[in-house]
């Protein structure tokens, strides 16, 4: 069990699981890590997943949860357009929790942050009676001017890189004591974030971006109210998998409201100019209109939240 272990000891038994990166000039061992910024800039990010409120260790393993937390953060610098290069992490644990369970933590974490050729540079550790995972994630612009979300214009198209509705979908699976179809409840341990699809975005000129952690609408609305435009979605745009129509009319709901307003797969929602040919993976989902909010083919989502408020 842990308390043998100890802080110290814990912390030399995640460590010794951790990878480095080209950005890393040093990583963990010192009072502070020093991450390369050829920028100039620096690009910072944070999230936090509690236990029972953002995850459950009966539903994700350990590294699941890391793949989790990464993915969150990560797709946030990807969201402006940026390369994640480092992650702090901050893990809160009972005292007398199994240490295997932060060992396989950092390989999630470590495993997410090697397919954008980032590392986990350090952190902090302490006790506490609920697992907490605190993620700050730092990223380059590659001298490119961040993608905000208030550039939108009207008439821009809408964009979207990444699946969208299958998270939300293994949440309702699980949530109602299911373990299939597997495919959505993968979905939902593990997101496929494009991340790519950030920088490549702000090389096509995207006006405006966000990635979609709570929501379609909800976060749309973000960009919509921060631009000071309207945003109309095309419901045809989005593909509904088999195993979520499946899911779908096993549970009795509409698996669009999965897609419009479930979180977690960390899709990119981009704003272009409409000459931009946008190429793979991106889909064409809306427009960009004179007005306010967002519309699903030119009329208010009415069938209850647009998406996921902590507070509510």
């Amino acid at each position: 069990m842990a308390a043998p272990t100890g802080e110290f000891g814990l912390i030399q038994r995640v460590t010794a699981r951790l990878r480095t990166a080209p950005t890393t000039l040093l990583g963990p061992g010192d009072d502070a890590a020093l991450v390369s910024a050829a920028d100039g800039r620096v690009l910072a990010s944070c999230d936090v997943l509690v236990d029972g409120r953002h995850f459950r260790t009966d539903w994700c393993s350990a590294i699941d949860v890391g793949h989790r937390a990464a993915a969150a953060n990560l797709a946030d610098i990807a969201a402006m357009g940026g390369v994640p290069t480092a992650l702090l992490v901050s893990l809160c644990l009972p005292r007398d929790h199994d240490p295997r369970w932060a060992e396989q933590l950092a390989d999630g974490l470590a495993a997410e942050c090697a397919k954008v050729g980032a590392a986990v540079v350090g952190g902090d550790m302490s006790a506490s009676p609920v697992i907490t995972v605190a993620v700050t994630a730092l990223g380059d612009l590659r001298g490119r001017a961040p993608v905000l979300r208030s550039g939108a214009q009207p008439g821009d198209v809408v964009a979207m890189a990444g699946r969208i509705g299958q998270a939300a979908a293994g949440y309702t699976v699980l949530s109602r004591g299911f373990r299939s179809p597997k495919a959505l409840v993968e979905a939902y341990r593990r997101p496929e974030v494009p991340y790519w699809a950030g920088p490549a975005a702000a090389e096509l000129g995207a006006t405006a971006m966000i990635d979609v952690s709570d929501g379609l609408l909800a976060d749309l609305g973000h960009v919509a109210e921060a631009s000071r435009v309207g945003i109309d979605i095309h419901r045809d745009a989005f593909e509904v998998t088999q195993p979520m129509v499946d899911a779908a009319a096993a549970l009795g709901v509409d698996p669009y409201d999965w897609v419009l307003t479930g979180g977690d797969d960390h899709p990119l929602v981009a704003t272009f100019p409409p000459k931009v040919r946008l190429p793979e993976p991106w889909v064409v989902i809306g427009r960009v209109v004179e007005g306010t909010g967002v519309t699903v083919d030119g009329r208010r989502y009415t069938d209850g939240p647009t998406g996921w408020d902590h507070f509510r």
